[in-house]
């Protein structure tokens, strides 16, 4: 995990890791009976710590896309997230098609090795793009006015518009992309992958999981966990 991506993973005040991809894995390594070690890098260096085998798994938003499941074998998606902006512009937040971002006056910021980058790269060309190892680093770009918005994922946006209310934050009214999420692992473990996706079935069928999105995605009580 990359520990900088509340609500699904992140660094509380004390230092401790939280959130519903933390409490998934736990859950996981609970059915399958081994002790969990979570292992915190750049989310750019995630995949690439997968393919070299310094991990067994990676579970840290990642949406599942073509070319990622070229490389690394998926299952899931635990849940479905999509596309947004997050601007101080009130046109921009108004926008009700990807044709409406894409301005050549447009600065955008998006965490590098994300489908946001590949999302601005592609489908807005017009605008300029500026990557970030972490969503914090893009958050301060567009707090100095430095980027005209930034790109991320719904719970992102939302949550940082949260807590900077004096900063005129606004974000778009629905996504722009459905984004499927889900958990990485090594290609060519097929009794592995086979055994996620029996594992996650049972969470699912138990309520488990529907229960970690109203926590995390639904509920703001856990905001008071962050620094």
């Amino acid at each position: 995990m990359s520990g900088g991506q509340p609500p699904l993973n992140f660094k509380t005040k004390t230092g401790a890791l939280m959130g519903l991809e933390v409490d998934l894995a736990q859950a996981l390594a609970d059915i399958m009976n081994l002790e969990l070690k979570i292992v915190e890098k750049p989310f750019p260096e995630l995949l690439g710590a997968l393919a070299g085998d310094e991990v067994y798994l990676v579970i840290s938003g990642l949406t599942i896309t073509p070319e990622r499941n070229t490389k690394s074998a998926f299952v899931g998606p635990y849940y479905l997230s999509g596309k947004s902006i997050l601007t101080r512009s009130t046109s921009l937040a108004q926008a009700d098609e990807v044709a409406d971002l894409n301005q050549a006056d447009l600065k955008l910021a998006a965490l590098e090795g994300s489908t946001s980058q590949q999302f601005v790269e592609s489908k807005l060309p017009k605008a300029s793009l500026v990557t970030t190892p972490d969503y914090d680093a893009a958050v301060k770009l567009l707090l100095a006015d430095q980027v005209s918005a930034l790109v991320a994922d719904r719970e992102i946006v939302r949550l940082t518009a949260f807590l900077h209310p004096k900063e005129g934050l606004a974000t778009l009214p629905e996504t722009l992309t459905i984004e499927p999420i889900g958990i990485a692992a090594p290609p060519g473990d097929v009794l592995l992958v086979n055994y996620l996706e029996n594992a996650l079935d049972a969470l699912e069928g138990s309520g488990f999981l529907s229960a970690l999105r109203v926590r995390w995605l639904e509920r703001s009580d856990w905001i008071q966990q962050l620094p």
